[in-house]
């Protein structure tokens, strides 16, 4: 950056002359502060070539990756690279998004061993994505309103042909980007069938209702102790309204994360309660806006373990919505799926109050062959998931028939 200042018409004083070092001090300063403030903004780093042609067709079908936390799982990330049309030769730009952290995402996405391998042959906990067809893993934190609304952050984001939400705190995804031009980019992207996921955070921003954490975390027994306690923050608020991204593919469904770490399911439990409208007889949850049991408006929830992922894509034929869990090689955890709704309104759901809810289904997916349909929310092959029913009784969640820490 250089500054030159023309002068003419005689010879300045010696006041003049400070007056105008002062001025011009001040106005490199003032450069200077913009300049940091344009600097610090947001973060981007790459990995590969950004700028290199990519051709290949649009998917014509959307794709979605929901993963638990704790390790990633490296078939997750290869599934979405296929979905989005990348192969080799025709490239493709993976970009990542997190309003906090490091690019550490770059190199494991696009090497595909520890000494920055680039061949066909994936060591565990690498993706391999320049093998696969990768030109660019790309990552943008994006720590504010203003970055999620930066022109340069929404280009980058749009050229995207697969996009992970890092892990993280959701509350800052839903207070820096919700409603922004980011959220636009991203809902655009939908529509393209881009391929989007996410983890723990990311992943908990991708229901039609997100446990949005505004006054931190929630535990099980506070969520079935009192449904309404203060870090039962829920977005949209109220729901039924505009949310953040909100893909169609997961309509009326909430997600968690961490399930089997940190004893998740009550809370899940709870977060679905809260989507159920109030009934006649005074049953359901104040400010809920959906119904209990089988119909296609039916509240229901996801949890996720650590160390696995949830492949959700829609098929044009039926059309269904199927999803397929998948974990990585060498896991050491159970790494299960858990599907959950009520076939019954709550019959008590009061602040302060404990949460009593009868008739909870519970669906346990923990191998990788079984295909969950999402649309009609059972399996095809009735011995491979067996649906098993609880009662949420004055806050109390009974044992259940799994090895699952309560």
């Amino acid at each position: 950056m250089g500054t030159s200042t023309a002068y003419s018409g005689g010879s300045l004083t010696t006041t003049a002359h400070t007056l105008l070092r002062l001025i011009v001090g001040f106005m490199l300063l003032a450069a200077c502060n913009i300049a940091l403030a344009a600097k610090t903004l947001y973060t981007y780093s790459v990995l590969g070539n950004a700028a290199a042609p990519v051709s290949i067709s649009a998917p014509t079908q959307p794709s979605f990756v929901l993963m638990g936390g704790g390790p990633d799982v490296d078939e997750a990330f290869r599934w979405m690279i296929q979905r989005a049309g990348i192969t080799p030769g025709h490239g493709g730009r993976f970009v990542v998004i997190r309003a906090t952290g490091t690019d550490a995402y770059n190199p494991y996405i696009y090497y595909s061993d520890a000494a920055s391998g680039t061949s066909s042959t994936f060591a565990d906990g690498w993706v391999g994505g320049a093998a696969l067809g990768l030109t660019s893993v790309e990552t943008l934190v994006i720590p504010s309103v203003a970055a999620a609304n930066d022109a340069f952050v929404n280009s980058v984001v749009g050229k995207a042909h697969a996009v992970w939400i890092a892990g993280g705190d959701q509350s800052d995804y839903i207070k820096y980007w919700k409603g922004t031009a980011l959220d636009a980019t991203l809902r655009g992207l939908m529509a393209k069938n881009v391929p989007l996921g996410g983890t723990s955070a990311g992943l908990a921003v991708l229901g039609w209702a997100d446990f949005a954490a505004l006054n931190g975390s929630v535990t099980t027994k506070q969520a079935l102790d009192n449904p309404y306690n203060r870090y039962m923050t829920l977005d949209p608020s109220p729901l039924g309204g505009a949310g953040f991204i909100m893909p169609p593919a997961l309509n009326n469904t909430i997600m968690d994360s961490h399930l089997d770490s940190r004893d998740r399911l009550g809370r899940l439990l709870g977060f679905v309660a809260r989507m159920i409208k109030p009934n006649a007889t005074g049953g359901g949850c104040s400010g809920g806006v959906l119904a209990s049991g089988t119909g296609s408006n039916g509240a229901r929830g996801i949890g996720v373990d650590v160390e696995t992922a949830l492949l959700v894509q829609v098929n044009a034929h039926a059309p269904t919505i199927s999803a397929r869990r998948v974990t990585n090689l060498s896991t050491t955890t159970e790494s299960a799926v858990y599907f959950v709704r009520p076939r019954a309104d709550p019959s008590l759901c009061a602040a302060k109050t404990p949460l009593t809810m009868p008739n909870i289904e519970v669906q346990k997916l923990g191998d990788s062959d079984t295909v969950f349909d999402l649309s009609a929310w059972f399996t095809t092959d009735w011995s491979q998931l067996t649906p098993h029913y609880l009662d949420i009784t004055n806050g109390t969640l009974p044992a259940l028939p799994w090895a699952y820490p309560l």
